[in-house]
């Protein structure tokens, strides 16, 4: 079967008003779990260090304070197994509604911590423990929210559609960069106290809207054609073995697909973490650099669906191996910017990263869920993508401020550690095949 003809098999009459309606969801569902997700990231940068950690010195509670953001990120690929186990077998929509509920929970409870000075070690425990369940819920909402589009695309814009999973993310971090900046706003004692609850507390009405949307949408064809099939191989007594065996039988896969997206991610927390605080400490006024971020998210949103698109006409590899190249020649000249200080140095920063990131990041959804079959597509797929986040972003804000103490505040090994990162991907996206014409309907990873 081809593979246009079987997106056509597959394809529910009313095709393209339900494609819409998933792309919303996925798109609605991505952007609240990043909301809460990179909120996270801004308010270790900021706030968890005097709130949590008072008794350590600044430089020691910052690091210590982006230690619970890596935490999340350990959680991810336990998340994406799990998630993408049971999506693989009982279907992606449960699994995406179930994520998205743990997700809005946690951040709505982490708004409600006392702080240290009130119960002490147990504000940080309390935490890092619900740091933990937005990893495991982020961990099973990417791999859902992106096949659900991606299965529900014609062959020539899966890259496109998938992509609105992406979008989220520059989404959500535009709306918690808004939401921070204007707690910011309030007396540093009155921001400290209640104000970065704020954002968080937001959550509950996201959530509402988000599980009322997500309620609405069909499963996917792709995986309600593979269910039939392996319903009749079990009729013939034809075992089927779990999804995650399928994936580890070609480990290599997961692997060159992880690695492949490192840089991605690094340079995305690199930003949304560090670069914040460096701007800051540079003379930057605070809900300035913040509204300087929010202006660089807000163009994410268009060049990750632009990259994308391009990537379904050129392929996944060009337009990635590009960002990668971009950011290696620009990632000095970004940080000279934001030493500046100014609201416009950080804007024309930011918006400097995000073309750079836009485009390593726009055909991720596409390049890593092409690269296995059906029925074990939501685990591959989300172990591939939550080990990228872990390799690459997991420990790169710890890793970022500990090079910079080190080195007495010069920029240089900060530096040079995203061109490494940049560098890893661009070999294994030179190793692997181009996965923009694989066919989704194969049975086998490739």
């Amino acid at each position: 079967m081809t593979e246009t003809g079987s997106a056509r098999t597959h394809s529910p009459p009313a095709r393209t008003g339900e494609a819409a309606r998933v792309v919303l969801s996925s798109y609605l569902g991505s952007t609240l779990e990043y909301y809460d997700f990179l909120l996270y990231g801004t308010a270790a940068s900021l706030v968890f260090g005097p709130v949590f950690f008072s008794g350590l010195s600044p430089a020691a509670a910052t690091i210590a304070s982006l230690g619970t953001f890596a935490a999340g990120y350990l959680a991810r690929p336990l998340g994406g197994v799990v998630f993408g186990h049971f999506g693989d077998l009982i279907g992606r929509k449960k699994m995406l509604v179930l994520s998205m509920a743990i997700m809005g929970v946690a951040s709505c409870l982490i708004g409600l911590i006392p702080p240290a000075s009130m119960i002490g070690s147990w504000g940080a425990i309390a935490l890092v423990t619900l740091r933990v369940l937005q990893g495991v819920a982020i961990g099973g909402e990417w791999g859902g929210a992106a096949l659900m589009a991606l299965e529900h695309a014609e062959p020539e814009r899966r890259g496109f559609l998938a992509a609105f999973t992406n979008a989220g993310a520059p989404t959500g971090a535009l709306l918690g960069t808004l939401a921070m900046s204007g707690a910011a706003l309030l007396p540093s004692e009155d921001f400290l106290s209640w104000g970065w609850r704020v954002p968080f507390l937001v959550s509950a009405v996201m959530l509402a809207l988000g599980l009322y949307v997500r309620s609405k949408v069909s499963e996917s064809p792709v995986f309600r054609a593979a269910a039939e099939r392996a319903a009749r191989e079990q009729a013939d007594r034809k075992k089927t073995a779990p999804p995650i065996f399928v994936v580890l039988r070609r480990p290599r896969t997961v692997v060159f697909s992880a690695l492949a997206c490192i840089a991605s991610f690094g340079m995305q927390t690199a930003f949304t973490t560090f670069a914040i605080t460096y701007a800051i400490k540079h003379g930057g006024v605070k809900s300035e650099v913040l509204l300087g971020f929010a202006v660089g998210q807000f163009c994410a949103i268009f060049l990750v669906l632009g990259y994308a698109r391009l990537s379904d006409r050129i392929g996944r590899r060009p337009v990635m191996l590009g960002g990668l190249a971009g950011m290696v020649v620009l990632v000095y000249p970004l940080f000279m910017l934001l030493a500046q200080g100014t609201l416009a140095a950080a804007a024309f920063a930011f918006i400097g990263y995000t073309l750079c990131q836009s485009a390593t990041y726009g055909p991720v959804a596409a390049y890593i869920s092409e690269q296995f079959g059906t029925r074990s597509r939501y685990t591959g797929a989300s172990l591939g993508y939550q080990l990228a986040t872990l390799v690459g972003a997991g420990f790169t804000p710890v890793i970022l401020a500990s090079l910079f103490a080190s080195a007495g505040g010069s920029i240089l090994p900060v530096g040079m550690f995203i061109i490494g990162l940049c560098l890893v991907s661009a070999v294994f996206i030179l190793l692997a095949g181009e996965s923009k014409d694989n066919d989704l309907d194969a049975v086998g990873g490739r």
